[in-house]
């Protein structure tokens, strides 16, 4: 019968690294070692044992996602990327995402709409402002570009434009013509309007009000 031959800390002291007649075995959370009673010297049935870690490991994982989307919705790439960084392996990831998806904790295309809406009626952004705020969600370009086209349409962002460059005007007013020009372009522009947007609205502002 094999046996564990030694059970050592890893860098990350909430892990440690099992080996079994003398050769690595498997890395696992330092708190299953109790949990299971595993000790050097332990005979091992290296199958069983593998069986019930990777269910433990699995129960983590999904803990763990469902604590961090508590906090906030995620994209199924950010989940995948924050249980890497928590050490979890690419199957027990798997089995994790196959839970979120079943119960629909996560769904880019839902999350991708929700996210456009709140950005396009909230924030007032342009496309380009809400593509970046969805690159940054882990969303990928397919999903984005289909939000982008159900949800928003050119009367929207110019109403939008319009809106956040009168609420700049009204800060620069006073300054010199020129000036108000190239800063009410360069404000909708970093929210996120595109050139035929920003020079429609900039030129109906500035003939208003000269």
């Amino acid at each position: 019968m094999p046996k564990i031959t030694k059970i050592e800390e890893q860098k990350n002291k909430d892990r440690v690294n099992i080996y079994v007649d003398d050769e690595f075995f498997i890395g696992i959370y330092a708190d299953l070692v109790y949990t299971l009673k595993l000790k050097k010297g332990n005979d091992i049935d290296k199958e069983s044992v593998q069986k019930i870690i990777d269910d433990e490991m699995y129960l983590k994982a999904k803990n763990k996602a469902l604590n961090i989307l508590s906090r906030a919705p995620q994209s199924q790439k950010n989940i995948v990327y924050k249980l890497s960084k928590n050490e979890f392996n690419e199957k027990t990831i798997d089995r994790v995402l196959d839970f979120l998806k079943e119960y629909k904790f996560i769904d880019d295309e839902i999350l991708a709409k929700n996210m456009v809406k709140d950005k396009l009626n909230i924030n007032k952004y342009g496309k380009n402002r809400i593509k970046q705020a969805l690159y940054s969600k882990g969303i990928d370009s397919s999903t984005i570009n289909t939000a982008l086209e159900s949800e928003v349409d050119e009367d929207k962002e110019f109403e939008n434009a319009l809106y956040l460059g009168n609420k700049r005007y009204e800060k620069i007013k006073n300054e010199d013509k020129n000036k108000i020009y190239q800063k009410l372009s360069s404000h909708l522009t970093y929210k996120g309007f595109g050139y035929d947007t920003v020079r429609k609205v900039v030129n109906k502002i500035m003939n208003t009000e000269f």
